[in-house]
């Protein structure tokens, strides 16, 4: 692509989910396929107790000039953020704070707080002093982030269901491509509330127990809570986002195209973008939601573009399903991946479901535990994430000497 940046590295990755808050507690349980971690709540939709991926951490808290954006979304975004905050300076110090752009993904912003707020009111008949309408707006959350690190570039937020955070790492490339910035803080976030998880209850998608992607006992989703943030630079080295396949098939508003047509057309896109062929594709993380409309046209799209010649597993059952930090968090794993990378073999997080695989659905190649995939010294790892209105983006990372130099 004619002026495309000589790399888009991610500089510097942070990330809070149900397997713990930063890399060090959350890269050994992802390895190690760790479902212990959920727990069931009650009050998140009507009549029932669900299965949820709560995050166990204490969020900071902000200061009152803050306010406006002061709800448990942005107060996650905050915790993430300051992983990565002494790397963000630097590229504050090094560019100057207009060229430092930001790109936010959320499919809730502060939905949670206003759902509190509601029940506030109609216990006390007015709303909490604290509560504030830019608390649940979605663009509230990329002005936080701006404002919160006192940056003045473009800050957008990205809201495309549970592609939103892998094309907010779409859109920072893109900011770099044109150079519209010198780096670009992305990522995004998604707590638990009461409108997502009643709203996939209510379509019957939400699973009584954990998620069982791609098995012919598959149920639905777990639903969880997380945020994955970057500082995409220009910078050689590390971990480059090498490819970008973008879709819209519009196919129906909250179902896919049964043939999987926008996610092979997603897949294929981000290969092209890369200048790769499928064999060159070391491990692919599925987007695997253990519904079954999704897990049928997906499987059916890999298959068609692999076969079975591709590890792959499903991440979700160790996070639920994060709606739209789902993007974010699953190339954060990826990324992850290529990091730990060590004599030349990539340590694959295993597919965790019962076994039972579903006769009317190609067998893929899922990662079991232990599952090693030995690579070249270039590698290249795949992330697929598909939306609601057949928002589809799939990603294409990639780390050894041959790349962004």
């Amino acid at each position: 692509m004619t002026g495309r940046p000589r790399a888009c590295r991610l500089s510097a990755i942070a990330m809070a989910n149900n397997l713990g808050a930063g890399i060090a507690e959350i890269w050994p349980r992802l390895a190690g396929g760790d479902t212990s971690r959920f727990v069931r709540r009650r009050g998140l939709a009507p009549d029932r107790e669900i299965l949820v991926g709560m995050i166990d951490a204490d969020f900071p808290v902000l200061d009152p000039s803050m306010a406006e954006y002061d709800c448990r979304n942005n107060r996650l975004v905050a915790a993430v953020l300051s992983q990565i905050r002494a790397p963000i300076e630097d590229a504050i110090r090094s560019f100057g704070r207009g060229r430092i752009a930001v790109v936010a993904g959320t499919s809730t912003s502060g939905v949670g707080d206003a759902e509190e707020a509601i029940r506030h009111r109609e216990r006390t008949g007015s709303l909490p002093r604290r509560f504030r309408a830019a608390q649940l707006e979605f663009g509230g959350i990329a002005e936080f982030v701006a404002s919160w690190l006192g940056t003045t570039g473009p800050a957008f937020t990205l809201s495309t269901a549970c592609s939103s955070g892998a094309r907010a790492l779409a859109s920072a490339r893109s900011l770099l491509e044109m150079d519209v910035a010198d780096a670009v803080v992305c990522g995004a976030a998604d707590t638990i509330c009461g409108l997502t998880s009643s709203g996939f209850s209510s379509l019957g998608l939400i699973c009584e127990e954990l998620t069982n992607p791609c098995s012919v006992n598959r149920c639905g989703i777990t639903l969880g809570e997380a945020a994955a943030f970057f500082l995409v630079t220009r910078e050689s080295g590390g971990v480059q986002l090498t490819g970008v396949g973008e879709s819209s098939e519009a196919h129906h508003m909250s179902a896919p195209d049964p043939d999987g047509a926008g996610a092979l057309a997603a897949m294929r896109g981000a290969l092209a973008d890369a200048g790769l062929a499928p064999g060159d594709i070391s491990y692919l993380n599925i987007h695997g939601t253990g519904t079954p409309a999704n897990d049928a046209m997906e499987c059916r799209a890999i298959w068609t573009l692999f076969e079975d010649r591709v590890p792959a597993s499903s991440t979700k059952p160790l996070t639920g399903h994060t709606l739209g930090a789902a993007g974010a968090t699953e190339a954060a794993f990826c990324a992850e991946i290529l990091l730990h990378r060590a004599a030349r073999e990539l340590v694959l997080p295993p597919h965790r479901w019962d076994g039972v695989a579903d006769p009317a659905l190609p067998r893929l190649d899922f990662a079991g535990d232990g599952r090693r995939a030995v690579t070249g010294e270039t590698c290249h790892v795949m992330s697929n994430s598909f939306g609601f209105g057949g928002n589809n983006c799939t990603l294409v990372f990639s780390h050894g000497p041959e790349v962004g130099s």
